[in-house]
């Protein structure tokens, strides 16, 4: 049976954030190097850009809070098919004090936060979700056909549509 990992030796930090003396085993889990910062000044013992989100998935969510739940999910699953790091990053932290590293300047919704919580064991929905923006509902149809869950804001309805289909193709269908 796997030991369980204490809260406390997972933390968060910014890379444009200097190294302190606690942070233990420093792992940077962004698949770009940030920029401006310098890798001596940036003290990583592991960079793990293998289980940073994909590129297609980064620049999907684009640290929009408004697709933060739906990121969490996906990246989940991405996280998942790399049993291999996830393990390593696992025994790590059950040895001693790690410390995420990340470029990103929402410090509530990013890669880093997502990972914390899957090692520390916290459950994320993975698979087919009813929330999903991609969920099929009869009754809340959208604009040209598309359907969105039944708690999706109108505007952000709208927003998504034209992520989809081509303007003059909502015009007709609005107007």
């Amino acid at each position: 049976m796997s030991k369980r990992i204490v809260a406390e030796n997972i933390k968060l930090k910014r890379a444009y954030d200097s190294a302190g003396s606690g942070d233990g085993t420093r792992i940077l889990i962004d698949r770009l190097w940030p920029r401006g910062v310098r890798k001596a000044d940036a003290a990583i013992d592991l960079w793990a850009k293998d289980i940073a989100p994909s590129t297609a998935l980064r620049r999907w969510f684009g640290h929009d809070p408004a697709r933060w739940h739906e990121f969490r999910r996906r990246y989940s699953e991405e996280i998942h098919r790399h049993s291999d790091r996830l393990g390593e990053l696992r025994t790590l932290a059950q040895r001693g004090r790690i410390t995420i590293v990340f470029a990103a300047h929402d410090e509530a919704h990013n890669d880093a936060v997502v990972l914390r919580e899957i090692l520390l064991g916290r459950s994320i929905p993975r698979g087919s979700h009813p929330r999903s923006p991609f969920a099929l509902t009869v009754a809340n149809r959208g604009f040209a056909g598309h359907t969105y869950p039944s708690d999706t804001p109108p505007l952000e309805c709208v927003r998504r549509v034209y992520m989809f289909v081509d303007r003059r193709d909502v015009w007709k269908q609005a107007g």
